[in-house]
């Protein structure tokens, strides 16, 4: 097992790595918490000290494109959820329709914007109340990975980290530490890691079973029960690309904003004040609308004209490029007006390649739990159901113009109708049957179902054929 000060050590080095330190940031740009929101403005003062300029606008204002582009790549994966894990036998895809339900593509769903937003995430498997392995999300913030080889006891683990509360509101870590055999419980608390009293098995085994008699005993799983799935080799946040993007339409918005709100007045041009000070002359401009000025002063009223068609044309440069490096769909593209379905579907061009490069990762990420499912129903069950008996088919859903679909349907209806009408001219050099087994193909019928209904008298199987194949195709 480990000890104190090596968890302590890991968990450090862990906050401190570069890899962790993108994945926090990612997260926080998902979650709108974008870097213009520490942004501050200097001035320097006539004894040449950079001093915080508190008289400025300074306008904060988030833009979360990434929030939109990384729920638009997990809703686009997810669109065909319902046919992902697919299975010629039917007592096998009763079974997986079980153990893949709603509740695991919920957490599937939080897995994949993890994944998007910090580059990688977890789900964990446990045994649920029925015996059954479930899956939950686990935050990747909180998951250390401790390889053999960095541990005094040269086995692999995890450390898995999350706040809580005591009784007593007080904030802490909870920390588990997880092997191939058990997990060890520990709390941190004013920065001192211990043993968790909480607990009354410390260590416990991977799962706790209660036998007919009502005794407890514990079970070992083999493996540790993390599943991790990578936004690449890499394990990028999809930020990376967009983040100076998103900056710079964040920093120009703010700009046009500050100088929209600082020059909103006219300027005033004083001569001749009379008056101590100039926070008396501004007090009474934006109170009392008047000042006073001697024999020879006087206002001269300025206007400042701001250069908002440059930044509102790198606004749009800006807003392009993020969509674009980002591989986004944007939706208020307008173009010529002409919205066909080639056209929608140049526009999901992008995201398509984007999704392309993430099923392959997810396709391995679900056969790693699908074989901790199968080994489960094997041994419950005595089969021997293996991975090559799955399949896994993502049918992403695009919108399509309703118009161009009706006018696909209509020409299609009528090539059937030729071809059928080719087929029929043909009757008298073809058989029936085979007349009838080429219709079945182009209507896509079974004709193995319609078989028996071929007349047995030949002499009016013409007749009765045209009637019935007329009755399948419909009369024009």
């Amino acid at each position: 097992m480990l000890s104190i000060d090596e968890i302590s050590n890991f968990i450090q080095e862990d906050a401190a790595s570069n890899k962790k330190r993108e994945a926090r940031k990612g997260q926080n740009y998902y979650e709108s918490r974008h870097d213009i929101l520490d942004y501050q403005m200097y001035y320097v003062d006539d004894n040449g000290q950079l001093k915080p300029d508190k008289l400025r606008s300074n306008i904060k204002i988030n833009h979360p494109f990434f929030t939109e582009l990384v729920d638009q790549e997990v809703q686009y994966m997810l669109s065909g959820k319902d046919n992902i894990l697919q299975s010629e036998n039917a007592d096998l895809q009763k079974e997986l329709d079980d153990y893949f339900n709603d509740d695991f593509y919920s957490e599937i769903y939080d897995l994949l914007t993890g994944t998007v937003s910090k580059g990688f995430d977890y789900v964990y498997a446990y045994k649920n109340s029925e015996d059954k392995t479930t899956f939950q999300y686990a935050d990747s913030l909180g998951v250390i990975e401790v390889k053999g080889k960095y541990a005094s006891d040269k086995e692999d683990h995890v450390i898995y980290v999350y706040d809580d509360y005591t009784e007593k509101k007080k904030k802490v870590k909870r920390i588990q530490v997880w092997d191939k055999t058990q997990i060890y419980f520990y709390v941190e608390e004013d920065n001192k890691i211990t043993l968790d009293k909480t607990e009354s098995l410390n260590p416990r085994p991977h799962v706790i079973k209660i036998d007919e008699k009502g005794d407890k005993y514990g079970e070992v799983l083999g493996y540790i029960p993390f599943f991790r799935l990578d936004n690449g080799r890499k394990q990028f946040s999809g930020l990376k690309p967009i983040k100076g993007l998103i900056d710079d339409y964040d920093l120009m918005a703010c700009s046009l904003s500050n100088n929209l709100q600082d020059f909103a007045d006219a300027l005033y041009v004083v001569k001749g004040f009379d008056g101590d000070n100039l926070d008396e002359l501004v007090q009474n401009l934006k109170v009392k609308k008047h000042i006073g000025v001697d024999d020879d002063g006087g206002v001269d009223v300025k206007t400042v004209d701001i250069p908002y068609e440059a930044r509102k044309i790198k606004l749009e440069l800006d807003e392009k490029n993020i969509y674009r490096f980002g591989m986004g769909f944007n939706s208020s593209q307008v173009g010529d007006g002409n919205i066909t379905n080639i056209v929608i579907k140049s526009r999901y061009a992008l995201l398509d390649l984007k999704c392309n490069k993430l099923e392959i990762r997810l396709k391995q990420f679900f056969r790693k739990i699908l074989q901790v499912v199968l080994d489960e129903i094997n041994d419950r069950d005595d089969t021997d159901y293996q991975l090559k008996d799955v399949t896994f088919k993502f049918d992403r859903e695009v919108m399509t113009n309703a118009q161009d679909n009706a006018e696909i349907e209509k020409a299609q209806a009528e090539k059937e109708q030729v071809e059928i009408n080719t087929l029929m001219s043909l009757a008298n050099i073809l058989d029936d049957e085979t007349i009838l087994q080429k219709i079945c193909d182009v209507l896509d019928i079974d004709y193995t179902e319609i078989k028996s209904k071929i007349p047995k008298d030949e002499t009016q199987a013409p007749i009765e054929a045209q009637t019935l194949l007329n009755g399948g195709a419909g009369d024009e």
